[in-house]
């Protein structure tokens, strides 16, 4: 998944070979090979697209991302960010001028959870650090109310393997409603 996630966000332009690559299909055709055994290459495969370890609703929702922003769709903007952790990999594409800001973290560990600070650019993404934002995760649909430059992500290989989480700049108070005195 992480893998699918850093092709699909790293790089304007990505492609998969669909039904092998969302069914996890990985045994060499013989060792030290790059083809694989069961491929079409050499027969007609029926692939059960449906089954519950496919990769399938995963790439799915990523490819709605990559459609829906479109700082996805360009390499310009891509920055990496500081964190405080190696076996995590923090970097953000932003079209400021459009609305869209996106910060993508990725634990590199398959095994463990890992965790780290995470710094983030706020005068590039035209956020004060005094200011309240909300950072809405794409993958999962949470979100975090976020302050300030450092920031705390954790991310367990079992549960989510990344965020790709959107930037939304204000955050509504009880002081932005009429009533409040």
């Amino acid at each position: 998944m992480t893998r699918a996630l850093l092709a699909a966000t790293l790089s304007a332009a990505y492609g998969i070979y669909g039904p092998a690559f969302e069914l996890l299909e990985h045994r060499p055709r013989e060792r030290g090979s790059e083809e694989y055994l069961d491929s079409e290459k050499y027969q007609l495969r029926h692939w059960q697209l449906d089954r519950p370890d496919s990769l399938a609703p995963f790439i799915a929702r990523l490819n709605r991302i990559r459609r829906e922003h479109p700082a996805l769709q360009t390499n310009r903007s891509l920055r990496f960010l500081d964190i405080d952790n190696d076996q995590m990999l923090a970097y953000a594409k932003a079209l400021p001028e459009q609305g869209d800001v996106l910060v993508i973290v990725a634990n590199l560990d398959p095994h463990n959870p890992q965790q780290g600070w995470l710094h983030l650019p706020l005068a590039e993404f035209g956020l004060a650090a005094e200011r309240p934002f909300r950072m809405h995760d794409l993958l999962t649909g949470a979100s975090y109310l976020w302050q300030g430059e450092h920031n705390y992500v954790r991310l367990d290989p079992h549960a989510e393997v990344a965020h790709v989480f959107a930037v939304r700049r204000h955050v509504r108070t009880e002081r932005d409603f009429d009533y409040f005195m």
